[in-house]
């Protein structure tokens, strides 16, 4: 019998991971608090080139009107960090990279 083997980090497309549950949870407390109107997972694609695309983990709207994609990471892959900066030179939306540290989230923008 084979066991079938699955690259760790990986979910299903539409699937959030338990950092990402985490971070939709701040999400909801910040629009529950007015500070955002909306968010939603994983809602759209970006071509970056052919055959390359980039799926932001949230699209999210400000209660200034500024819509922002936010990437959730535990951690920085350089492929990861090249297609954020490709698609904040590219599009007309802030890019936040977000990442959970002791004690709350750290955030950098694009």
């Amino acid at each position: 019998m084979h066991k079938r083997i699955l690259a760790l980090g990986r979910m299903k497309k539409g699937e959030m991971n338990k950092t990402e549950a985490a971070y939709a949870g701040y999400l909801e407390a910040q629009k529950i608090a007015g500070k955002l109107v909306w968010y939603e997972f994983e809602p759209i694609t970006l071509r970056l080139a052919n055959r390359t695309s980039y799926t932001p983990d949230f699209l999210v709207l400000r209660d200034d009107g500024v819509l922002e994609c936010h990437e959730v990471k535990g951690f920085w892959r350089d492929d990861a960090k090249v297609k954020t900066k490709i698609a904040a030179e590219k599009f007309p939306f802030r890019f936040v990279v977000i990442r959970k540290v002791k004690g709350g989230w750290d955030f950098e923008e694009f």
